[in-house]
């Protein structure tokens, strides 16, 4: 028998106060971390050419495949597994070191062959540098794991937060010095390497060697299938990359580049954390039926709104918001952020599906879910390429606006979710913000051209006019409301709580 953990997670009886405690503490460190990324969205588009961005997401969109297999699921079958022993951990930090020492060494033998591909020399050391972060990565999985699993949310996301600074730090000195497209190498490697040392320094674990009485196979199991899943998820979603930079090039890409970072950067800065305070929460409660839909009703209601409004409003006012953020030059992007910021919405909502594949280990029918709906993305926007960048936007968000209700019925078939109540809550979002970004977008439209910075002040007053009224007359969107407020209340209360000696 292997050796028991001795740091295993709460217990289900201070579960709620954890999870608010965790939420609190994830809530401020993300608004760290927006604004730390938005920074660096501003900073370097104004220091490096569209073409620079291009170059880079040309080699990403290939070799980022490689962080599927890096992490091959076994992170999360670490926080979702009841039980986790110290031999069982120290097998898994082995097997993800191992995956990402591989895949470095894939990456950077077959660097030829990605410049082959596009008919970019540049591209050659380009590939070779990125592919250290396989290995940084693979060495830093299981401590991010660890940290997770404990609900140690403060030392993770300060790992993240410093480790998007310094990456900052270093692309915006390389950018200076005036090295181009390797500034946002230097980035991600800097990132990388300074968040694997901080996690070592952070945690009280460091890993033993193998142990052949310690067999991982069911982590494994979930993996292999949460791995497909996000394998498909990848593809899908940078298969559009691929598409242009081989057929349009290097600038356009970096159009499409900047205005899917831009849809990106509010999901996964959202979704990350929530999903990171929700799953060993969910995980805990999934044979307890009423809990469950009880807690991810309301961290669905959270989360849509949140990123409903970030979207509906960024959507109305994408002109002016692009040339004040990133600079005429990128104006180019604006019309397919706003394409693009459709699908974003029902990708919001059907995050709430993928908490409950993962909380329930239904990875196996996540898997049978994903083969159906990213092998129909992938052929949608392999047709919409004929029509040039517009039609591969278009193309991705009719695919997710398609598959949401799809999802919903699917996990209703497979689990006891909330599977009614999850459509209601994310088709009453998607209705409010998305009246609101509408009336929004014709009314400044309306308005003579003015300065950027007027055009959002502007957009936004009308905005929020525009829900107040909406809120007056919906009965429903004024609960949803009122349970933000009060949740919002909840999470002041547990910070300040827990800053008190």
């Amino acid at each position: 028998m292997t050796d028991a953990v001795g740091d295993e997670p709460p217990s289900s009886k201070g579960l709620g106060r954890a999870a608010s405690r965790g939420a609190a503490v994830t809530l401020g460190a993300q608004v760290l971390r927006i604004g730390i990324q938005f920074l660096g969205i501003v900073l370097l588009a104004r220091l490096l050419t569209p073409e620079a961005y291009g170059l880079v997401a040309m080699v990403t969109a290939i070799i980022g495949i490689g962080e599927v297999f890096r992490d091959f699921g076994l992170s999360m079958a670490a926080v979702q597994s009841k039980t986790l022993s110290k031999h069982e951990r120290d097998n898994l930090f082995w097997t993800n070191t191992a995956i990402g020492l591989v895949l470095t060494t894939i990456v950077y033998f077959c660097a030829p062959l990605v410049a082959s591909f596009y008919g970019e020399p540049s591209l050659l050391p380009i590939t070779q540098v990125l592919s250290l972060t396989f290995l940084l990565n693979g060495l830093s999985t299981q401590y991010r794991a660890n940290l997770s699993r404990g609900l140690s949310f403060f030392k993770l996301n300060l790992s993240e937060i410093l480790g998007q600074a310094v990456g900052l730090g270093a692309g915006v000195a390389v950018a200076l010095a005036g090295y181009g497209f390797w500034a946002l190498v230097a980035q991600q490697v800097a990132q990388a390497l300074f968040a694997f040392i901080f996690l070592i320094i952070m945690s009280p674990w460091l890993p033993g060697w193998i142990h052949r009485d310690a067999p991982i196979t069911r982590f494994v199991g979930f993996g292999l299938n949460l791995a497909g899943t996000q394998l498909l998820t990848y593809v899908s979603k940078n298969i559009n990359s691929v598409i242009i930079g081989s057929t349009l090039g290097a600038t356009p890409l970096g159009l499409y580049n900047r205005a899917f970072q831009l849809l990106t950067l509010p999901l996964n800065q959202i979704n990350a954390p929530a999903t990171r305070v929700a799953l060993p929460v969910l995980s805990r409660l999934q044979d307890e039926k009423e809990r469950f839909a009880a807690f991810i009703l309301r961290g669905q209601v959270i989360l849509l709104h949140l990123v409903s409004f970030i979207f509906a409003f960024s959507s109305a006012l994408a002109v002016p918001l692009i040339a004040l953020v990133l600079g005429n030059q990128w104006l180019g992007a604006a019309p397919i952020f706003q394409i693009l910021a459709v699908g974003g919405v029902f990708q919001a909502a059907s995050y709430a599906c993928y908490w409950v594949f993962l909380a329930k280990g239904l990875t196996r029918q996540n898997l049978y879910y994903s083969l159906v709906s990213r092998v129909t993305m992938i052929g949608l926007i392999v047709v919409g390429a004929i029509w040039g960048l517009y039609g591969v936007s278009w193309a991705y968000s009719i695919g997710i606006v398609l598959f949401w209700p799809v999802g919903l019925w699917w996990i209703s078939r497979v689990s006891d979710a909330p599977a009614k109540a999850m459509f209601t809550n994310g088709a009453r979002a998607i209705a409010v913000y998305g009246a609101a970004g509408l009336a929004t977008f014709f009314i400044v439209s309306l308005i003579p051209d003015l300065v950027p910075i007027a055009d959002v002040g502007i957009g936004l007053v009308i905005m929020l006019l525009v829900l107040a009224v909406i809120y007056a007359c919906w009965p429903a969107y004024r609960r949803d409301a009122s349970g933000l407020v009060h949740t919002a209340s909840l999470l002041r209360k547990r910070r300040r709580s827990s800053d008190t000696p």
